[in-house]
């Protein structure tokens, strides 16, 4: 084999080594620590569901734990806070409007999930943070490097879709795919997935008024 041949080859065969190597072996381990971090709550929570409060704890530490392991810090540059809030806040407003014009026109005026808001919130706002810090954090990530962003965004939203089944049914998979695209264009647009965390906690910590 000459010197060219060779060098031909270590290129070709640098990507499956290489950094684009390492980033779909990590998106796989996530994926993996997703799907088993998922089961472990369904598992936890029993008859109840979503509205356990230990199981919502324990999945949220789970992914903080698979976010962290993974890489994945709160950005400190000061123009965070204005470069994730607004936008958040925005996406998080067009997340409510079918839920505030259903609440307009409710006969019953609606319902709101059993006990304290407080409490409620807490495990809410712990739980949204977490997931974005793995999908639209560590996952998006590793499927950036490997495919390129429209893909990142697809592979985080596919399981965010996921996700909710155990809990919700298979027909609210067409509505999650689109939250969690939508989530994905924001993550993309702001560079970082602070922004995606503030419209998914305070879209979900509006849903008990909402409701």
């Amino acid at each position: 084999m000459t010197a060219g041949r060779r060098a031909s080859t270590v290129s070709q065969a640098g990507p499956v080594t290489g950094p684009h190597g390492r980033a779909a072996g990590t998106m796989l381990l996530l994926l993996a620590g997703f799907a088993a971090a998922v089961g472990l709550r369904v598992l936890i929570a029993g008859p109840a569901g979503p509205h356990s409060i230990g199981a919502g704890l324990v999945f949220a530490l789970a992914l903080g734990v698979l976010a962290g392991a993974a890489g994945v810090r709160v950005p400190s540059r000061p123009r965070v806070a204005r470069r994730a809030v607004l936008p958040g806040l925005g996406l998080a407003a067009l997340f409510c409007l079918p839920a505030i014009l259903g609440r307009l026109t409710a006969a019953d005026g609606g319902h709101r999930p059993g006990g304290t808001y407080l409490t409620w919130a807490v495990v809410v706002a712990a739980v949204a943070v977490a997931e974005e810090a793995l999908l639209r954090g560590a996952l998006y990530d590793a499927a950036l490097t490997r495919y390129g962003p429209s893909a990142a965004s697809a592979v985080a939203a596919v399981a965010f879709a996921a996700l909710h089944v155990p809990f919700y049914g298979w027909h609210t998979v067409g509505l999650n795919l689109a939250v969690g695209l939508c989530l994905g264009v924001l993550r993309e647009v702001t560079g970082d997935w602070t922004a995606p965390a503030v419209a998914h906690t305070a879209a979900d910590l509006a849903a008990w008024w909402l409701r």
